[in-house]
């Protein structure tokens, strides 16, 4: 999928910069967060990140009032038909799915910041802008620029073009891809890819299906693939209490890695934290988990402690509990 402007030039829809990042990849990096994503994890923090196009986030608490400005409601092509508001003319949400003409005025003209847009066409250039003011922290610490997601290579042919112009600029590059995803649209981004990012979350492919939405048979090939090139690779299993942490899902995932070999530089397990919800609501979603609560941190940590010993002495493959060790080979 690749998106264009009005001039006809490439774009990605990226949904978030974020940077001063220091846990997906080495050093200090930008991440960039890609819209759209074919797996539907229940845990999600990203929610934005999940439909193709662009959404309208709303933020009821920076409404100014129906009363007071309604401009969204004047400025919509449809007479305001998509835009809901309470009792007390407070919005509350723009129904995109069912009338929206996706024209995004009312983002436009919402002077209190209540209306915005998940999901930006962005450039190679206003990217490379970006990135460029970055490169001081990049040189001093080893990091560089992150492409994330929602999944990025459902972008995959934008993600390519901006890899390379990134290794032009000798910009250190890492993509963090679940990895459900056509076997050819990871290898369009390899030759400009320095580190990969992925995770596995059931080693079990039925329980994968029934818990994400998709099967694990392509991921967990395509992970092998990856391996075979050579470039070294951050696996992680996000742990979630009650859900994926028993030693059988856990044993098989860390026996999996282990037949890697050393492509595999860390196997991260990473906490469950509920984290998210805000935007859930922007998006006028319920949170997919519910009311789910994990346990106390003196419970989990222990059992993710545990975990991160036996997987050691099981398998002997680098694992840490976290994402915030350094990873091998990079000693800044």
């Amino acid at each position: 999928m690749l998106y264009h402007n009005e001039k006809g030039e490439p774009c990605g829809l990226i949904y978030n910069i974020q940077g001063y990042t220091i846990h997906d990849g080495p050093g200090i990096r930008t991440e960039l967060f890609f819209k759209g994503c074919p797996l539907r994890c229940p845990w999600c923090s990203n929610p934005e990140g999940i439909h193709v196009g662009p959404q309208i986030g709303v933020y009821p608490s920076k409404c100014l009032g129906q009363d007071k400005c309604n401009y969204c409601v004047k400025d919509c092509p449809l007479g305001g038909s998509p835009i809901r508001f309470d009792g007390d003319g407070i919005l509350t949400a723009v129904d995109m799915e069912k009338q929206c003409a996706d024209c995004l005025k009312c983002t436009e003209s919402c002077p209190g910041g209540a209306i915005m847009v998940w999901g930006k066409k962005m450039t190679i250039p206003e990217i490379l802008k970006i990135l460029r003011s970055d490169r001081d922290f990049y040189e001093r610490t080893g990091g560089g620029v992150t492409l994330s997601g929602g999944e990025v290579l459902v972008q995959w042919e934008f993600a390519a073009m901006l890899l390379e112009a990134c290794h032009r600029e000798n910009i250190h590059t890492c993509v963090e891809s679940a990895l459900h995803i056509p076997t050819e649209h990871v290898d369009a981004v390899l030759p400009h890819t320095d580190i990969f990012i992925t995770d596995v979350k059931y080693a079990d492919s039925a329980r994968h299906k029934e818990v994400t939405g998709v099967g694990n048979e392509l991921i967990l090939k395509n992970i092998r693939h990856v391996a075979e090139t050579g470039i070294p690779m951050v696996i992680r299993t996000p742990v979630v209490p009650g859900w994926n942490d028993d030693d059988e899902n856990m044993f098989a995932i860390g026996e999996f890695v282990k037949s890697l070999g050393d492509s595999v530089i860390q196997y991260q397990l990473l906490p469950y934290r509920k984290m998210g919800t805000e935007k859930y609501a922007t998006l006028n979603q319920p949170y997919p988990m519910g009311d789910y609560e994990a346990p106390e941190r003196s419970v989990w940590e222990v059992n993710l402690l545990r975990l991160r010993d036996e997987l050691r002495e099981r398998y002997g493959i680098p694992v840490e509990a976290g994402s915030g060790e350094k990873l091998p080979g990079y000693g800044k």
